[in-house]
């Protein structure tokens, strides 16, 4: 984002780049940056909260007019202690001849498209793997956690990439049923904590890693610190 700032200064272009990482903002040095220590993910701040976002702009677009290199702090912070998870009622069984994890994601599907019309494009599902074809990756999941080497599974792409898409498609479904804006990485925690799928791929992780995979197939399967 810096070095692509400085090429818009060289074209005559003001900018100002806006950074949740302070060490980072300062160690790549924007012509103009606004260190806004808030979790990741959330560069304007509390969702659904319009004032609290215009002063975050107001600020931002204030540095427009700095001739000089500047990096400044936004004054409010927003904390992420790390424990928040969604409160989300799951849907009951449906299917009992599936896995629970795919009876699971099935079972989500409405909810999911309810969320699909609200958000329009905004979804964390289908950069691999369509909605439709959720529980059919789901179970791949399934079948690496009870042994199946990877790549024998049917993992319809590159691991990491399906389980964020499985996880999207299921934090999409749960905005639906909150109805609440989350508090920063709830819909995270929820997902690998409270759903049978999230628990699937917990599971998938830990066998691949156990069976002496590369790291990198593994282990982005979830964030660092779950």
């Amino acid at each position: 984002m810096s070095t692509l700032a400085h090429v818009f200064e060289e074209a005559g272009i003001a900018t100002v780049a806006l950074g949740s990482i302070g060490a980072h903002i300062q160690g790549t040095a924007p012509p103009r940056g606004l260190w806004c220590d808030f979790p990741l993910g959330r560069p304007l701040g509390k969702p659904n909260d319009a004032d609290f976002q215009h002063r975050v702009l107001a600020h931002a677009f204030g540095l427009l007019t700095s001739p000089e290199p500047v990096v400044e702090k936004f004054a409010e912070s927003i904390d992420d202690d790390g424990t928040a998870t969604m409160s989300c009622e799951l849907p009951p069984r449906h299917d009992p001849s599936l896995h629970p994890a795919v009876d699971e994601a099935n079972g989500l599907r409405q909810a999911y498209d309810r969320a699909v019309a609200k958000l329009g494009n905004r979804t964390g599902a289908g950069r691999v793997v369509a909605a439709d074809d959720i529980g059919a990756a789901v179970q791949s999941f399934v079948r690496v956690a009870e042994g199946t080497p990877w790549k024998e599974a049917g993992i319809p792409g590159i691991p990491a990439r399906v389980a964020q898409d499985i996880r999207g498609y299921y934090e999409t479904a749960a905005l639906a049923l909150a109805e609440h804006a989350p508090a920063p990485w709830a819909g995270a925690r929820w997902f690998f904590t409270s759903t049978e799928a999230g628990r699937t791929i917990m599971a998938a992780r830990k066998a691949m890693a156990d069976a002496g995979e590369k790291q990198p197939i593994w282990f982005f399967l979830a964030p660092g610190d779950m």
